[in-house]
């Protein structure tokens, strides 16, 4: 597991151990990996998605250890505020380093063991992978590409017996948010005198009610079930606020009549309707 030392990736791992499952919890620090080793049936490991030494030393660790392998938890992530054409390169190559090819290596590297125990991926996308809003559109872009991967490799990896789960928090308390709101204000500060001065202030306060957040238990429990069921599911929205979820189906679904615009085999209502109708069957099945 990746990113595990706080937020969702500690509640996530304290979760899986605490159900009895052998946690190989990846942390950079120091102090977090010797912390995540004293919790039962969990063993801290030092793991940086943009290394690929850290990267071989775990397979080599989880290999050498002979458990074998069932599943892989992408959790690692960041993210930086602030409007697209403000932002700086080597922040978006950051943030894209991290969030979507962290996954990609994390995943190549332990498919073997994972393809050997017909075992499971699961992926902490956000609503951000739906959503786009303004000043978040590095963190959107990264969370889009994450959803594409992990519909891809469900598709790929079927044949094996492997299933992927994307996991699709709201707004929880996260690292992620707290290291933001410090990225945030350098960047409102940096917008001083542009045309994105009021946008990113008014960002900034937003990002100032992040203590106000809940605790993401509800997000462990998603991965759970994504470890644990006979039917684990492509999908989870794991949202805090009716409103949250309520933005975020809105926005699928005015996708979907856009992309129904505009060309010569566009479906009338009934016909979109048939289609719904269908899918809510197919995943009531």
């Amino acid at each position: 597991m990746t990113g595990a030392s706080s937020g969702i990736g500690r509640k996530i791992a304290e979760r899986l151990a605490s159900e009895g499952f052998y946690v190989y919890a990846g942390a950079r620090k120091a102090e977090d990996i010797a912390e995540l080793s004293k919790i039962p049936n969990m063993k801290g490991i030092r793991l940086d998605v943009t290394s690929a030494n850290d990267l071989g030393a775990a397979v080599t660790l989880v290999e050498r250890e002979g458990r074998g392998l069932y599943g892989v938890v992408n959790n690692a992530g960041i993210a930086v505020g602030g409007a697209l054409v403000s932002t700086e390169e080597k922040e978006l190559q950051s943030v894209l380093d991290v969030n979507v090819m962290g996954p990609w290596r994390v995943t190549k590297a332990f498919a073997p063991m994972l393809i050997a125990s017909k075992g499971r991926v699961v992926t902490v996308s956000s609503i951000s992978g739906i959503l786009s809003g303004p000043l978040l559109g590095v963190y959107s872009m990264s969370k889009h590409a994450i959803e594409a991967f992990g519909d891809a490799l469900g598709a790929e990896m079927a044949p094996m017996g492997v299933t992927s789960s994307l996991i699709e928090p709201g707004n929880y308390k996260s690292d992620i948010g707290r290291n933001t709101m410090a990225q945030a204000q350098a960047a409102a500060d940096r917008a001083k005198g542009t045309p994105f001065e009021a946008a990113m202030q008014g960002f900034v306060r937003a990002m100032g009610n992040y203590d106000n957040y809940p605790e993401p238990d509800d997000v462990a429990k998603a991965a759970l079930h994504a470890f644990t069921s006979a039917k684990p599911q492509p999908r989870y929205m794991v949202v805090p606020a009716v409103g949250q979820a309520a933005v975020t189906i809105r926005k699928a679904m005015d996708e979907l009549v856009q992309l129904n615009q505009g060309h010569q085999f566009t479906y009338d209502r009934e016909a979109l309707v048939k289609m719904l109708d269908e899918a809510l069957a197919k995943v009531a099945k």
